[in-house]
């Protein structure tokens, strides 16, 4: 089922939903399971599976030189949605992104996803690699969302890289990120809402919020989307702090800013138990007041990470 067809069907309700890491390279799908294991009391209709990029390491020889080589350390991202779908029976939703793909790599995937009978993609350009300043796609992949999000389009409507007649069609129903403290690329907020809105119109269905901890971000963010005319879902993603370091790391990773309450809190904390006890209440603070506004669900960022979802989901759901 789709995305768009759960929130309409709880009618109002908001509803709960995650997201997960595939395990390393050389972990099993148990750990996956353990991670999910604890949330299903809260009856999530949906979880997110990401999709990570290459990453280079540097393999030294006998001779002292250094090979630069190419590794996923996170593949698995179709076979962990159908193990989800497998075992539970909710509807997985595999993020596709642009870097570290080529189209036909792409299509492959969206074939193979569309072969286990899921409706839900998020489509995004997806990050840097670590090692590089900026994002730098693949020579023969998509540079922005909106191309990589015409592919999927195209195979909605039964066309294909390499074939000159149409075939069968696929039924993907396409969310996107938003980001109500902007995307920190972007030269200003009105830019980020003008390719927002682009992909609405070309037929995204739904809107994921990058993490943010103001809940006063994310209402101007809406307010401002239905002035541009942006009348999809707009979900909120939360992600609660759990150590000292996050006061630092988040922000200058997903770029996002603390408000200064939270700050003040963290202050005080002389260890990381009492930073994760602050990073929880806020979190659940922020979920009460979002749910009293009727978001439509709460998307929780775990990192495949249980525990802490679990303690704030208790309180909610």
């Amino acid at each position: 089922m789709k995305v768009t067809q759960h929130i309409k069907r709880a009618k109002g309700k908001t509803l709960f939903s995650f997201e997960i890491l595939p395990p390393r390279k050389g972990e099993n799908v148990n750990g996956i399971f353990d991670a999910i294991d604890p949330l299903m009391e809260f009856n999530p209709p949906f979880i997110d599976v990401t999709y990570h990029r290459e990453e280079y390491i540097y393999k030294q020889h006998d001779n002292g030189l250094l090979e630069k080589v190419t590794t996923r350390k996170r593949p698995g991202t179709v076979g962990i949605c159908a193990a989800i779908m497998n075992k539970y029976g909710v509807d997985a939703v595999p993020h596709i992104i642009c870097g570290g793909f080529n189209k036909e790599e792409t299509e492959n995937a969206l074939i193979d996803l569309d072969f286990l009978g899921i409706d839900n993609v998020l489509v995004l350009r997806g990050d840097a690699i670590k090692s590089e300043g900026r994002f730098v796609p693949d020579p023969e992949g998509h540079s922005y969302a909106t191309e990589l999000m015409q592919q999927v389009l195209d195979l909605n409507q039964g066309k294909y890289l390499h074939e000159e007649v149409e075939m069968a069609k696929t039924n993907f129903s396409i969310g996107v990120a938003g980001y109500p403290e902007k995307h920190f690329e972007a030269p200003s907020l009105k830019s980020d809402m003008k390719y927002l809105k682009q992909k609405v119109d070309m037929g995204a269905e739904y809107i994921v919020t990058q993490m943010f901890f103001d809940n006063q971000k994310y209402f101007d963010f809406v307010e401002k989307c239905r002035k541009a005319d942006i009348n999809v879902p707009i979900i909120p993603g939360l992600k609660p702090l759990t150590t000292l370091n996050h006061s630092t790391i988040l922000p200058s990773i997903f770029h996002v800013d603390l408000p200064d309450d939270l700050v003040d809190e963290l202050d005080k904390c002389k260890d990381n138990k009492a930073a994760r006890e602050v990073g929880i209440e806020w979190c659940i603070q922020q979920s009460k007041e979002l749910m009293e506004a009727k978001v439509p669900c709460l998307h929780y960022y775990t990192m495949s990470k249980s525990s802490v979802i679990k303690q704030i989901a208790e309180k909610l759901f």
